[in-house]
């Protein structure tokens, strides 16, 4: 074991644990994050964990409080058992006797031989896992998975020159945070570091240093003033010099909980993209922050997510001018008999053909792809849309920008319908306005756009028409759980009436 060869040496680690609001993060759940991050197997004197509760409840430190008399029996009863996993909650869930897993041998052993290599360690800042989520579903109806950002987008991001810090599941040398440069002589020997260190301290020492901790009266580290401070945090570490790893072990590192309702997922698009966007808009747009500093296709790399928001204009541009093209007999695209039509027909097979590979690839089903195709549909005619207006609005002075917390919780029956996978509509929200209107546009232009060609004796409609009324039954396909919300499902998951 790594821990008995290097204890002596592994240097001392800070894990943050960051809640805000017990209604949608219940303190339970936080709870057994915290008892099993101290659950480590690392030197305890060299494991500082904090909760860092925004909301400033009292549920939330009482639970602490109850999490820290627990931990005087779960930890010695980890650790002499050496069971798996270490969250309480998820231990006697799913174990039904302790059980060594042969999976465990090298993953500890890797991120630290990661953060020690003597040739090229040195230059490496922070290691990111993937955001990896323990309720996904079989399709994954919300696609909230990110499959093919994990495992795809981010390991190209780290052939590029390191992937961007996503704000959770990162270790981080902690004076790189701090706002270190790289140099070739910065070579940190932890041997030496924690020999040297003092750690018995005084209680009087320890509190003073506490009181200075929690004042707040300084701030250093992630740059704030963005809904992605992480991603602003992550650019601002390449562009010091640093380089980044991407981390994906068999056995997932960081679990958290996905989404359970359409909204919730919407919501959350929302706010990366309109985080992302105003990182483009700012001083801290890859192209200009990053110049010289970073590889161009580094930079370009980083736009992938940044530019997430403007994708929303053509999206819609698709998705609702050739339907109404349709109810007019109006042609948008060459005719069928056109030769222009292959180059369409090339581009749409090799797009969609490679994506599907590529999904499937990352160990997923078809029905999962499908599902993806429509989760980015409703992106962008959405999150993305609003996340570019609200951009654009708080760049000329007509909103403020704002943080929304993603739920960790659901009721019953809604928990049930996304165990069956049947899409959760049950709110009223001018997200599914837009995705209403967009779907009963589209059905109607479909159907006018086959009418014509049926009633059309020589069949010039189609040759006309064909590509728009294809366009419109793909996207009158995808939206077939949106019409039973619509016309035929009677639970409260249904779309409201006023929508």
């Amino acid at each position: 074991m790594v821990i008995n060869r290097y204890e002596k040496v592994l240097p001392s680690i800070d894990v943050f644990v960051c809640t805000a609001d017990p209604q949608v993060e219940p303190p339970l759940m936080v709870i057994n994050t915290v008892l099993s991050l101290m659950a480590y197997s690392y030197p305890p004197e060299k494991l500082n964990v904090y909760l860092s509760d925004d909301g400033g409840s009292d549920l939330m430190f009482y639970a602490l409080l109850e999490a820290s008399r627990f931990s005087t029996y779960w930890l010695p009863f980890c650790k002499k058992l050496k069971i798996e996993p270490r969250s309480p909650a998820a231990y006697f869930a799913t174990a039904c006797e302790p059980t060594d897993d042969p999976v465990m041998a090298n993953e500890w052993s890797s991120i630290k031989s990661t953060f020690r290599e003597e040739e090229r360690g040195h230059d490496i800042a922070f290691v990111q896992y993937p955001q990896q989520f323990y309720n996904i579903t079989k399709n994954d109806i919300y696609s909230c998975s990110l499959r093919v950002t994990m495992e795809v987008e981010m390991a190209g991001l780290d052939a590029n020159g390191g992937p961007c810090y996503i704000g959770t599941g990162c270790f981080l040398r902690r004076d790189i945070l701090c706002g270190k440069n790289y140099s070739k002589e910065c070579k940190i020997d932890w041997k030496k570091e924690n020999t040297d260190r003092k750690v018995q301290e005084g209680a009087d020492m320890l509190e003073d240093t506490c009181r200075v901790l929690a004042s707040c009266t300084y701030e250093m580290g992630l740059k704030y003033g963005c809904a992605v401070e992480d991603v602003i945090t992550g650019l601002a570490i390449h562009c010091r010099g640093w380089r980044s790893v991407f981390y994906n072990p068999e056995r997932k590192g960081f679990l958290g909980v996905a989404p359970t309702t359409l909204l919730q997922t919407l919501v959350q698009y929302k706010r990366w993209s309109e985080g992302d966007f105003q990182i483009f808009l700012s001083r801290y747009c890859p192209f200009v922050y990053g110049h010289k500093m970073i590889p161009l296709k580094l930079q370009i790399s980083y736009c992938i997510f940044v530019l997430w928001a403007p994708n929303c204009l053509a999206t819609l541009n698709y998705a609702a001018v050739p339907s109404l093209g349709l109810l007019k007999g109006v042609p948008l695209f060459p005719k069928i008999s056109d030769p222009w039509t292959l180059a369409f027909a090339y581009v749409i097979t090799a797009k969609y053909t490679y994506s599907l590979g590529e999904f499937l690839w990352c160990g997923a089903t078809f029905q999962g792809w499908w599902n993806n195709q429509r989760m980015w549909l409703y992106q962008r005619l959405t999150s993305f849309l609003f996340g570019f207006l609200d951009t654009i609005f708080k760049a000329i002075g007509l909103a403020k920008s704002g943080f929304i917390i993603t739920a960790k919780t659901s009721e019953e029956d809604v928990s049930s319908r996304y165990e069956k996978e049947i899409m959760e509509f049950g709110a009223n929200s001018p997200m599914f306005n837009i995705l209403a209107t967009v779907a009963l546009v589209n059905l109607l232009g479909f159907v006018a756009g086959v009418k014509r060609v049926v009633l059309d004796m020589q069949n010039e409609d189609f040759n006309l028409l064909g590509l728009q009324i294809i366009l419109c039954g793909l996207v009158v396909l995808v939206n077939l759980p949106l019409y039973q919300g619509l016309f035929f499902r009677k639970d409260n998951g249904r779309i409201p009436s006023s929508v």
